[in-house]
């Protein structure tokens, strides 16, 4: 009796270990999957970059940071790194997870090809049913809105790209023109440089 406790105890924990150690990037993009239309761009998409978490802050001049991967087909090709500064109106911080969409071949090759950047003329948009002002970030035309599990999104390929955003929490109040700059690591970049 002893014995089947402690097993069931063992199971347990191994089970609550593995839920705690989920993999960030494949629960950013079931979130995203279950988000409304974003989750039809899944099908139909040559590739994507999710970010799980980009935090931004500003006060006159902002800056915002976030870590992704990036993932050809299904298939993990390698690491993004995700910076933007902006100067404009605006207060506050917020985080929020983000994902990237390309549309075929060509725009996931001038993704990973080395520094990306999406200009002024690009922007998503992202409101969740707890956040009373809208978050502005560049990328292509897309919204979010409802909670995280039931975002109704709206969005459309520009110039090979789209972009949708959840904002995750804080807030913050923007007018800023600003452009997210990318930079693209293959996934085996780092056992090359070792050899």
């Amino acid at each position: 009796m002893k014995r089947s406790l402690k097993f069931l105890v063992g199971v347990v924990f191994l089970l609550w270990t593995a839920v705690s150690w989920a993999d960030p990037y494949s629960n950013t993009a079931a979130l995203f999957h279950k988000a409304g239309q974003s989750g039809d761009f899944f099908e139909t998409a040559y590739g994507y970059a999710v970010f799980p978490t980009i935090g931004k802050g500003g006060f006159g001049v902002g800056a915002a940071h976030g870590r992704g991967r990036v993932y050809e087909q299904g298939r993990y090709i390698g690491t993004t790194v995700m910076n933007q500064i902006s100067v404009g109106l605006q207060l506050g911080g917020q985080a929020y997870s983000q994902i990237v969409f390309f549309e075929d071949k060509r725009a996931l090759d001038d993704f990973t090809s080395g520094n990306f950047e999406f200009g002024a003329d690009a922007s998503a948009v992202a409101v969740t049913a707890g956040a009373s002002a809208s978050a502005g970030t560049t990328g292509t035309s897309a919204g979010a809105s409802g909670g995280k599990n039931d975002a109704t999104t709206t969005g459309k390929y520009y110039k090979g790209t789209v972009v949708f955003t959840i904002v995750k929490g804080g807030a913050m109040y923007q007018a800023a023109i600003a452009g997210q700059t990318f930079t693209f690591t293959p996934k085996n970049a780092s056992r090359r440089k070792k050899e």
